[in-house]
Formats: structure tokens, sequence, C-alpha cells
């Protein structure tokens, strides 16, 4: 009985065991969104739209009035003017003065209306890039998680191949020991070895760097990096042609259509800099009072000297050094310079879209050709393998089928990763990297 109880006690724990580490493997999907929460860099880029929101608020603001209140007291000596009775007193005075200031802004060339357009053109603008700089931050994650699960795999193939090695080696130290062996054979398996221990280790290495990038896009500790999940390597991949490609980037890039939002940026910040050639209408009114220590109680003085006033200021600008056609030209050039950026832009997409067909149409012809090829090179390592185990043949022979076989095998996975790796390439051109 306690025997069957420990064994439930024994099974359970295994079930709880099992369902925690199955729990703690994360899938590309989780991976990305922690970058997304977490990444540093990615929140310092939120800072630019919540300025460009700041900013935008801002320019609504400026079509409020201003009020403003000042409140001052002097101490005097000797001879100064009395501000209540504005007459010249010889004696220790102080004295204080009150004012609310009042003003509407009425025409300034509209000035208001062309900045608030301006600061809603780049806010939009800077919401677009931040969601361009989410996109580049999901390539980053995918193509470092591709990066340890192809160094995963690989780890696997080498220690397989090391394995296999081990065991061949093995079994020449038995034949040597019973003098049934070449010595020459012996020595190259011993080499052999040696090199599959140091592709081991190599490959540790690169799985190890390879969770160092992923956890730091990720913002964790290394050590706290779960497992991963494995991404299944389609069978086949649909290819669109460069132009196809090419045209869909170009509306479903965020980044590139924020360009647009950047232009009429630019163009309203030309109406900006041309409101200065206007002249200026702004209503102003206030109110303001003072006291003196001569003048009796405080406050009724300040209630006796206070003054009321509303007035209208027109600004027409004359001459002030060409500082209005200067800014006007300058924001000329800001235009031209993100119409050139556009351009640029433009032709760098034809080329990165064309590429990016290319080279999953290439990587996926080669991964057909080393399918076919690990399965030549299999069935030439097991000819090679019973020849030699018979006797009939040497090492030279069997490790240079085998090295052949390891090295297409390593190739495949490779390749069959860098495959994957350009569809997701294609799709975030095209805009389907959804995750």
């Amino acid at each position: 009985m306690k025997r069957d109880l420990l064994f439930v006690i024994i099974f359970v724990c295994c079930l709880v065991s099992t369902a925690k580490g199955q729990g703690d493997s994360l899938s590309l999907a989780d991976c990305v969104k922690q970058a997304i929460q977490n990444n540093p860099t990615l929140r310092r880029d939120e800072l630019v739209v919540d300025r460009s929101d700041l900013a935008y608020k801002q320019a609504k603001y400026d079509r409020l009035p201003t009020l403003n209140a000042n409140i001052s007291h002097d101490i005097s000596q000797g001879r100064t003017i009395n501000p209540t009775t504005n007459q010249y007193i010889d004696q220790n005075n102080s004295s204080g003065r009150q004012s609310l200031g009042l003003n509407v802004p009425i025409f300034n060339g509209f000035y208001i209306i062309h900045n608030i357009r301006m600061k809603s053109n780049a806010l939009d603008a800077g919401k677009l890039e931040y969601e361009g700089y989410v996109n580049d931050l999901k390539l980053d994650v995918i193509t470092a998680y591709v990066k340890v699960l192809t160094a995963k795999d690989m780890l696997t193939q080498t220690e397989g191949q090391l394995s296999v090695t081990k065991e061949q080696l093995h079994r020449n130290e038995v034949l040597n020991r019973e003098g049934a062996a070449n010595p020459g054979d012996l020595y190259d398996i011993k080499g052999q070895y040696s090199s599959d221990l140091n592709a081991v280790e190599l490959t540790r290495q690169s799985l190890n760097n390879a969770r160092v990038e992923l956890a730091g896009l990720m913002n964790v500790d290394v050590q706290s990096l779960g497992e991963l999940e494995q991404i299944d390597i389609p069978s086949e991949i649909s290819i669109k042609s460069s132009e196809e490609l090419f045209q869909e980037s170009l509306t479903a890039l965020p980044q590139f259509k924020a360009m647009d939002y950047r232009i009429k940026e630019m163009e309203e910040g030309i109406k900006v800099a041309k409101s200065n050639y206007w002249p200026s209408l702004s209503l102003s009114g206030g109110m303001s009072s003072n006291y003196s220590k001569e003048g009796g109680a405080i406050f009724n003085q300040i209630k006796n000297n206070l003054s009321k006033g509303v007035g209208l200021t027109l600004s027409i600008p004359i001459f002030n050094q060409f500082k209005n056609r200067t800014q006007v030209r300058l924001a000329e050039v800001n235009l031209n310079e993100v119409n050139f950026t556009k351009d640029i832009m433009r032709n760098e997409l034809r080329m990165k879209t064309a590429q990016a067909v290319f080279d999953l149409d290439i990587t996926q012809k080669n991964v057909v050709n080393l399918r076919d090829q690990e399965l030549s090179y299999a069935e030439s390592f097991r000819i090679a393998t019973v020849h030699f185990e018979a006797g009939n043949s040497n090492s030279v022979i069997y490790l240079t089928a085998k090295n052949k076989l390891d090295a297409t095998r390593s190739q495949l996975i490779i390749k069959q990763y860098e495959w994957l790796m350009q569809k997701y390439m294609n799709d975030y051109y095209s805009g389907s990297l959804d995750l």
C-alpha cells in the first residue's frame, strides 16, 4: 500500500514538473510581445510620439487668450515720487503696484491655423514612424529567435555527429587492442573525434550568443529566458514577383506612409513662415492699481487707485533684416529635403524588395537541392560504414563520406531556417507580418 502511494506521489510530481516545464516555453509571438512591452529603445522612440502630441495640443492652446497678474512692492529712501499722489517726497517710503492683463489674438497671418495643421501632420507622421519601429523590432526578434533555433538544431546535429564518431572510436580502440585494426585508422578516428568536440563547443557558443541577443531585445536576463517553441519549416512557400511585393510595400510599410505626412508638415511649415509677412492684430485689456505707506489704508488705496483699459494693437512688419524671407526659404529647403528623402526611400525599397524575392527563390531551391543531397550522402555513408566495419575500406574513405553527410545536414539546417527567415522578410515588406 505504501509503495502504491509513493508511486502515485512521484507520478503526480512528474506531471506537475512536466506541466511547469511546458509553461515556461516561449513562442515567437510571446517573445515579440514581451520585446514590444520591455524594449528600452522602443520605449524611448515612443517618447517622440508623446512629444509630438504635446506640441500639437499646445498649438491648439495658442488660440486661447493669455491672462497674467503682476504684483510688486518697493521700499525707497530719499527723494522719490509717491506713486499714489505723483508728488516728490523726501522720506523713507514703501509702495506697491498690482496689475492684471489680458491679451486676445485676433489675426496673425493665419499662423495659428497653419501651425495646428503642421503639428497635426507631425503627430500623424510620428505615430506611423513608431509603428515602423515596432515592425523593425518584430523583425529583429524574429531574426534572433530563428538564430536560437538554428543554433539549437545545429547543436543537436553536432552532438549526433560526435556520438557516431565516439561509437566508431570505441569500436576501433577495441579492435586495436586485439590487433585487428589499422593504427592509422584509429588515429584518424581520434582526430575526427576531437574535431567533432570542437564543433559541439563552438555551436554551444553560437547558441549562447543567439540567446543573449534575443534576451537583450526582450530586456530580460538571459538566465531567465526559457526554452523556445519550435517553428515548423514549411514544405513550400509561395513567391510573389518583385514588382508585386514592391507595390504592396509602398502601402503596407508605415514608415513610408509617414513620409506623406512629413511632406504635408513641411508644406504647412512654409505657410507658417509666410505668416510673418502679414500684419498682426490683437486685443488687450487690463486693470491696475497701487498703494503707498503714506496714503492710508492699503485696501482703500487699491480700490480708489484702480484703473481699467482696453486697446487694439496692430503690428506691421516693414523690415527685419530679411529674417522672414530667410525663414520661408529654409522652410522650402526642408520641404525639398523631405521630398528627396521619400524618393531615396522609394528607390531603396525597390532594391530591397527585389533582393528579398530573389533570396527567397534561391534559398528555396537550395533547400530542395540539399534535401536530395542529404539522401544521396546518407546512402553513401551507409555503404562506406558497412565496408569500413567489414575491413574492406579505410578511415579516409569512411571519414570523407561521413564529413560530406555531416556538412550537408548542417547546411540543410542553416538553409531551412534562412529560408524561413526570408519568408518572414517578404511578409514584413508585404505587411502580413502578423505577430
